[in-house]
């Protein structure tokens, strides 16, 4: 009986030729390790032929007609015989295996013994030929995305696969990042970080620049699959809150307000937009909020002189228009300034609006409207469209490709679950302030990995937490894309931080609520 065996996948839309998929299976036979077998498993039909590849003793060919890649996957497993499993998704990737790729997956299985899942660091070549070693991170319970990248070679024990049951075929989209979570909390999994020339595995796939919008194209029924899924892992581990579990009724103050919003924007050197956003504060068809401006670049920074215009003497100024503030600092803190915009703030709500972007003139009005539905609820989030800005003209468009971003799947019911698997809770963000306070305010980078990212993220989490999320389905708010946006050809790195930062606020986020969830379950017993 073979030791390994490894599983690769073939369809029509495998995005190569067979020839290059020969050198897949090549590279496979040239291991130094020579126990394994391979299950090219063929979802074209039962009666799909033989692929344009050379025979191979070592080489079954599975043909089916399998439901979706769930149920071929099953099938594999089923014909393997090896005591560990290898899952390749050759499909739209190109997969090379080193020589020592197996042998260096068994020693690493002989020396974790318990656990149900080993991934690796691996070399991604990019369509001008050049590559980059794909650095993973390290696995805990916190790494919840969808998105989190294991890699495209997957090796697993037979114990585990069959202790989860395999992949649940009623998942057409979510059936790996289900079974990884399964494994990965029944089993555990441990990481093979690569050094120079450490990769065990080259891909050559499609590039694809970062989008932090790619989560809007890919489809309804795909985001309700990969909902469910992280839904089931949280109740098997005791993180799942169940919908209205722990909500508390915010308290009356019976104090009257002047100001009803504070809209607080943070801004380093946008003296080209902050106008704009200031502008569509003031066109609120609730007139009693106020702008607090906190440019953090010190005082030759030059979006002061975009702000002086709309304070007392300036062209722009009314007083029959909301109130605008202006606070200097030399610190770029994001969530210094929103904390200090908090203390100074009159308003009992908070609202959110970034230097390059604009409210719909109804936004406050609209927000209101939820606070005053149930008191129950803290935070309030919107939907937003998303605009750019043409660098030639200057010239605002709607991008009509782009829907309405609702989030909608932050339901009633299991919103503030599936936060943890997604990278944002929606725009534009509204807070009682008092409630922000008495969660201590927004991270000033002061979490690990923190540079003046999800700052707000883990507020809406712990919020989310004790208090109703109330929602407003109609655009209110216009993100506005431009080159010098902060989402604009984010680099690897930054990327790598970013979601680091948002997967440890994940991991605190579990550790809480089942500590909650113990708690009360005690109480109850």
């Amino acid at each position: 009986m073979e030791n390994i065996s490894v599983i690769l996948l073939y369809d029509e839309k495998l995005g190569y030729s067979d020839a290059q998929l020969s050198k897949t299976v090549d590279s496979l036979l040239n291991q130094n390790y020579q126990q394994f077998e391979i299950i090219l498993v063929d979802m074209r039909g039962e009666n799909a032929s033989y692929p344009d590849i050379p025979k191979h003793s070592k080489l079954i060919h599975l043909p089916g007609a399998f439901k979706n890649r769930a149920s071929a996957l099953n099938a594999a497993i089923r014909k393997t015989g090896g005591k560990y499993i290898i899952i390749a998704n050759t499909v739209g990737s190109l997969v090379m295996f080193r020589l020592s790729t197996l042998e260096t997956f068994i020693l690493a299985a002989e020396r974790h013994s318990q656990v149900g899942m080993i991934y690796a660091d691996y070399q991604l070549i990019l369509p001008d030929n050049s590559s980059k070693i794909m650095h993973l991170h390290h696995p805990h319970p916190g790494r919840l995305r969808d998105n989190m990248d294991y890699g495209t070679v997957l090796f697993l024990t037979r114990e585990a696969l069959d202790g989860v049951g395999g992949l649940d075929e009623t998942y057409h989209a979510a059936d790996v990042y289900d079974v990884k979570l399964k494994v990965i909390s029944g089993y555990g999994c441990h990481h093979i970080a690569a050094a120079r020339n450490g990769h065990l595995y080259t891909i050559t796939s499609v590039a694809q620049s970062h989008n932090v919008f790619d989560y809007l194209l890919a489809g309804k029924e795909v985001q309700l699959e990969m909902e469910a899924a992280l839904t089931e892992h949280l109740k098997r581990i005791g993180a799942y809150l169940a919908p209205g579990q722990n909500y508390q009724i915010i308290p009356d103050t019976k104090k009257a307000h002047d100001i009803i919003a504070s809209v607080i924007i943070p801004v380093f050197n946008r003296k080209e937009f902050i106008g704009t956003a200031i502008e569509s504060v003031q066109a609120q068809t609730i007139q009693n909020v106020e702008v607090l401006v906190m440019v953090n670049g010190g005082k030759s920074d030059p979006t002061i002189e975009g702000v002086k215009p709309y304070l007392p003497g300036g062209n722009r100024y009314s007083p029959d228009k909301p109130r605008v503030k202006l606070f200097v600092e030399d610190i770029n803190n994001l969530g210094f300034c929103f904390n200090k915009g908090l203390r100074e703030a009159k308003g009992k709500y908070y609202v959110q609006l970034d230097s390059d972007d604009r409210l719909k003139p109804d936004a406050v009005e609209k927000i209101l409207n939820v606070y005053h539905s149930d008191p129950r609820i803290a935070m309030v989030i919107g939907s937003y469209e998303v605009w750019k800005k043409d660098e030639q003209t200057g010239e605002l468009s709607r991008m009509e490709e782009i829907p309405v971003v609702t989030h909608d799947e932050w339901t009633e019911e299991n919103g503030r679950n599936n936060l943890l698997r997604i990278n944002g809770a929606g725009a534009p963000r509204s807070a009682n302030i008092a409630i922000i306070q008495k969660m201590g305010g927004f991270g000033m980078n002061d979490g690990a990995y923190s540079r003046n990212y999800g700052e707000d993220y883990d507020l809406v989490i712990r919020i989310s937490e004790q208090y109703r999320i109330g929602r407003v389905w109609d655009p209110i708010y216009e993100v506005v894309r431009h080159s010098g946006g902060t989402d604009h050809a984010i680099d690897q790195l930054t990327i790598d931080r970013n979601d680091d930062a948002k997967d440890m606020m994940r991991l605190e986020a579990v550790l809480r609520r089942q500590k909650l969830n113990g708690a009360q379950s005690d109480k109850h017993a």
